[in-house]
This record gives C-alpha cells, sequence and structure tokens, in this order.
C-alpha cells in the first residue's frame, strides 16, 4: 500500500466509534451526505454504520481512494463544515 493511503488508513483507525459525515459525489453538481459511525477498517476500505434515519442502507463502505482523489469529504463530529 503507498504510503499516502497507509496515513489515511491510520488516521481512520485512531478514530474508529467515532461520528463521522460523509459527504459523496453523486453525480453532476449532486453530492449525497452520510452521517453514523466509523464502525470498522480493512487494507483497503472502511465501513461506516448508518444512524436509523439515513434510509434503507445499514453500513456504506468507501475506499481510501476515495478521500485521496476528493470523491468524498469526510467529518467526525456531528458538524458539517461548509464548502
Amino acid at each position: 500500500m503507498p504510503e499516502v493511503l497507509q496515513n489515511i488508513k491510520d488516521d481512520l483507525d485512531s478514530k474508529i466509534g467515532s461520528q463521522i459525515t460523509v459527504i459523496a459525489q453523486a453525480g453532476r453538481k449532486k453530492t449525497t451526505t452520510r452521517k453514523g459511525v466509523l464502525l470498522e477498517t480493512y487494507p483497503s476500505l472502511f465501513v461506516v454504520q448508518l444512524d436509523k434515519a439515513e434510509g434503507t442502507f445499514e453500513r456504506v463502505s468507501y475506499s481510501y481512494t476515495d478521500i485521496l482523489t476528493k470523491n468524498i469529504d469526510i467529518n467526525f463530529g456531528r458538524e458539517v463544515e461548509s464548502a
């Protein structure tokens, strides 16, 4: 695993169990915002346990490259930073 991706994974490893907000690109000028808890990290992806009010999915996973390429933006805590 490249060093930059390992740094992202190490950072997320230290925040397992924390509240997380994930803002993902959903197409042209559209984003989806999901809130939950950082549940687990794996060698190439991480899993977020979504809040009950977030819809039909209980868990979603994202890769570390999504963060690196800015396909998603993550924030810890309940506050969402305005872009």
